[in-house]
């Protein structure tokens, strides 16, 4: 397994975190009956027409899912709703789910029929017809008629998954047509086409042609970035956090360059059950996250940090949700033209429900288009912030990795006399 395949596998610990608290995504094992959260999504579900058959015919939003288990020979396979009168566009757009009720999210999310075939990684470098039709699918800027046929109809099962949001019924898919030409922009279709172009590099041409990032990770995922010898599939939940990291070192280096903000700022936003703050500090760059789990009387935060050079290693306290939460801020002191020390507090309450590390994301993104409350005092932002927070504000400093040498650096102006 290469490195970056390394870096971004989910591990055991944000698995046990990100899944369903009471039973991690599987029926019953808590010892009740009936699961609140399946319950709910069937439901909301109006599935059972659609699902009466062994093919479906529906508007792929559009979206397809890699998954890691079994890995290098992994289930890969489109995602489509078996509705013909509902945009699906919204279906698999985090990005535009902040003003949705949880009810609607996971309505988009568990009507998603996920077609599975057993494919090996490196068949992006000479795909099938199957495969094909998935990178056709993945370049559409739009929603895109497909039809699926399935050994057997598919099955109301609901999957967790700690980066992604939850998925709907399944089902083994034997053939996989489109009814129309998809409409692909001119970006996607050069870098998708460019065989010895690298993946970073076609990430970022993308990021900066306006392509959005939940297709720019699609693409990763089904071998459509890189050169010919080294494209691949990559896992759905690992290419999420690959992007995230990419995007954010890519903006790291441009912000190294700039001066300083002059004031203390305080952003934050509450969304889905969880509650995300962050502090700017007057600094060179420096990023801390720190995640909250407000499930027992005793939590404690997990920590991960980077100083002005970024990381080296993977930061495995809290996964994807570290990457998830810098590159809003990065793409903030960007837009700002400055550069900060970061301090980002992350807490998660016992009526969340689990629907991807895209939340942190989207609810950093939220924050930061808020006016910032602004101060002259590092402990006047900290009292803030505590006030914001429900976990005492000690807990979060004891933890704390930056604070301290923060409060240790020397400023040029008490070098002169």
């Amino acid at each position: 397994m290469s490195r970056p395949e390394k870096l971004f596998r989910v591990t055991r610990q944000e698995r046990s975190r990100n899944l369903c608290s009471l039973c991690y995504g599987h029926r019953r094992l808590c010892g009740k009956y009936v699961c609140p959260i399946i319950t709910k999504a069937k439901t909301l579900m109006s599935l059972e027409k659609g699902l009466s058959k062994q093919n479906i015919f529906g508007s792929s939003p559009p979206a397809v899912f890699v998954g890691s288990w079994n890995y290098p020979k992994v289930i890969a396979g489109p995602l489509v709703p078996p509705l013909l009168t509902f945009d699906s566009s919204v279906m698999d757009a985090p990005e535009m789910w902040m003003d949705k009720t949880m009810d609607e999210i996971l309505r988009y999310s568990f009507s998603l029929v996920r077609g599975k075939r057993f494919i090996d990684v490196n068949a992006a470098r000479t795909p099938n017809s199957l495969l094909s039709t998935l990178q056709e699918i993945v370049m559409a800027s739009k929603p895109v008629d497909a039809e699926l046929w399935f050994n057997k109809r598919p099955k109301l099962d609901i999957v967790f998954t700690p980066r992604e949001p939850p998925s709907g019924p399944s089902a083994s898919v034997i053939r996989a047509f489109l009814a129309e030409n998809p409409k692909v922009l001119k970006p996607v279709e050069k870098v998708a086409s460019d065989t010895d172009l690298k993946a970073v590099d076609g990430i970022i041409t993308l990021y900066e042609s306006k392509i959005s990032q939940r297709q720019i990770t699609r693409m990763l995922s089904i071998g459509l970035l890189g050169t010919i010898r080294y494209k691949r599939l990559v896992p759905t939940e690992w290419s999420i956090t690959a992007i995230d990291d990419i995007l954010g070192k890519k903006i790291l280096n441009e912000i190294l360059g700039y001066l300083w903000i002059n004031e203390f700022m305080v952003f934050g936003h509450t969304a889905f059950g969880n509650n995300v703050q962050i502090l700017l500090l007057p600094s060179s760059w420096m990023f801390e996250a720190q995640e909250a789990w407000l499930t027992s009387v005793d939590s404690v935060p997990s920590v991960d940090y980077e100083l002005v050079w970024g990381r080296k290693t993977y930061a495995s306290h809290l996964a994807g949700a570290y990457y998830a939460s810098r590159l809003p801020v990065l793409e903030y002191l960007q837009s700002i033209r400055r550069q900060a020390a970061v301090l980002v507090f992350m807490e998660v309450y016992p009526d969340w429900i689990p629907i991807g590390v895209w939340r942190f994301r989207e609810i950093c993104r939220e924050a930061l288009k808020k006016s910032p409350l602004k101060f002259s005092s590092f402990e006047e932002g900290l009292n803030e912030i505590g006030k914001r927070l429900r976990l005492p504000l000690e807990k979060w400093l004891k933890k704390s990795k930056i604070i301290p040498l923060y409060k240790e650096q020397k400023r040029m102006t008490s070098f002169l006399g």
